[in-house]
């Protein structure tokens, strides 16, 4: 395989999305850290444009960033039994520091309800303490033993909401917030079509009464958990003995929520867009919004040239776009637009002499129009008001993707009725999200996934999926009362 190959998706997609991220420069296996990465400076650009959006979206419904330890006491972790039970499998534990043994061993932190429950205990006393509305943005550790850039690492970024309530009906219209909150900043940032819905008891977060979660296609038809809220009830609050003082004078434990979203949202954001030409950025996440590309041959057209693609570069940063001007002598500009297009840049500019005595430049959009030859459409600007012609043109481009993604899941969603029919949709490794009755047990949701590797995402809910209908089971035939989304998962 040549060293600059994408492979095409349709010869193998696993391997597409592994080109895909070295070409662009997003990431790479640490190798000497088991199952962790190395985020490099355009990945974690992007990262941190994601951050910046959602952030502002916690801090606009009332929540404040904290920070808590890496490191949390073994004895907090066993404190509440389903949590403890869910995540010892990929707990990491240190057990010397300093060098000796420690009198207690602690986790590195795959989540923070127990330690930060401990805390709530310290500063919550009274109702007038609450709601208490805490995020902390944070690294965490989870051993997985397979794992995947982005979508599985044993260490990667995330945020961690918490939250604490004087009643439930305030801890679930929380939950609830928060699930719409990242379904919005898909739709609106990602330009990534969600579904929202409620986990199995089989699925649920451990320790939770309730999980309520957003579930995405990518284009190989699997589907991918974006994010995650949890109605935590009474449970840690109990076992943290938060508790408050009514107003009656009466003690009472919390309710409490957590809810997050992790650097896999990187990961999603490549397989909703990308194609085999490499990365694909929607521009409200592109770290570089447009790249101007240089094109001169002797010194004199240089000059000239240079001056106007930085006079140009400044005037679309003050209309507020993120500006490359791609100076670099040791290339040419076809090895500069290969480059740029696989790293994801939404749009380039081309800035030649003849543009310069034509007052204009030329434009090519990451995924262009092509002509009747099968060459991506090229567009011809004038100088003038440059900045409003492309702010419009990457508005459109990010409404494009976002239509071209919900496409792809109108198209890649069906309804099956019939074991047979259910089984065919997924034999040969093949995916997509179907819509079927079950009746409702954990033994025929195993069974299912025993038989066909495929999972109940969610029940639909906020009118995401078809309306609630009654029928029959797929598997045992026993009554069902509404359609539940199946497919197979990242």
């Amino acid at each position: 395989m040549a060293e600059n190959r994408i492979t095409p998706r349709a010869e193998d997609y696993a391997q597409w999305y592994q080109d895909v991220i070295a070409q662009a420069q997003l990431a790479e296996a640490a190798g000497v850290v088991k199952g962790c990465m190395v985020i490099r400076p355009h990945g974690y650009a992007i990262w941190e444009a994601m951050q910046a959006d959602l952030d502002r979206r916690f801090k606009a419904t009332g929540h404040q960033n904290a920070s808590f330890p890496l490191l949390i006491p073994m004895s907090f972790m066993t404190k509440e039994a389903e949590h403890v039970e869910g995540f010892a499998p990929e707990l990491a534990v240190v057990t010397q520091a300093g060098g000796k043994e420690l009198e207690e061993p602690y986790a590195i932190r795959p989540t923070s309800e127990t330690i930060i429950g401990h805390f709530f205990s310290k500063w919550i006393d009274s109702h007038r303490d609450l709601p208490l509305l805490i995020n902390q943005w944070a690294n965490v550790m989870r051993w997985e033993l397979r794992t995947r850039l982005f979508l599985r690492t044993s260490e990667f970024l995330w945020q961690e909401g918490h939250t604490a309530h004087a009643t439930h009906a305030e801890a679930r219209e929380e939950a609830v917030r928060m699930h719409h909150v990242y379904r919005d900043f898909c739709h609106e940032i990602m330009a990534m079509p969600v579904i929202r819905g409620i986990k199995t008891a089989n699925e649920r977060f451990a320790g939770a009464l309730e999980t309520l979660t957003i579930e995405a296609l990518m284009q190989d038809g699997k589907a991918l958990q974006a994010g995650t809220s949890h109605d935590l009830g009474q449970n840690f609050g109990r076992a943290f003995d938060v508790q408050f003082q009514n107003d009656a004078g009466e003690r009472e434990y919390v309710w409490q929520t957590s809810w997050g979203v992790s650097t896999r949202l990187v990961g999603a954001l490549i397989m909703t867009h990308s194609d085999d030409d490499g990365l694909v950025l929607p521009p409200k996440l592109a770290p570089i919004h447009v790249v101007i590309v240089p094109i001169f041959r002797k010194d004199d057209e240089k000059v000239r040239v240079l001056e106007a693609a930085n006079r140009i570069a400044a005037e679309l940063r003050d209309d507020g776009l993120n500006v490359k001007v791609d100076d670099r002598v040791s290339l040419k500009p076809g090895a500069k637009y290969y480059e740029w297009e696989r790293k994801g840049v939404p749009l380039r500019i081309e800035i030649g002499p003849r543009d310069l005595d034509s007052e204009s430049v030329m434009t090519k959009l990451r995924v262009a129009a092509v002509d009747e030859s099968g060459r991506a459409v090229k567009e011809v600007r004038p100088m003038a008001d440059l900045g409003v012609s492309i702010g419009k043109t990457l508005d459109e481009f990010q409404t494009q993707l976002f239509d071209t993604a919900q496409a792809r899941l109108t198209a890649g969603t069906v309804h099956v009725d019939t074991w047979d029919d259910f089984v065919d949709v997924f034999k040969d490794g093949g995916s997509r999200f179907v819509y079927a009755h079950w009746d409702g047990t954990t033994e025929t949701e195993l069974a299912i996934k025993n038989e066909t590797k495929a999972t109940i995402r969610c029940l639909p809910t906020d009118g995401d999926g078809p309306e609630a209908e009654p029928g029959k089971c797929i598997k045992t035939g026993a009554d069902s009362a509404q359609r539940v989304l199946f497919a197979k998962n990242y």
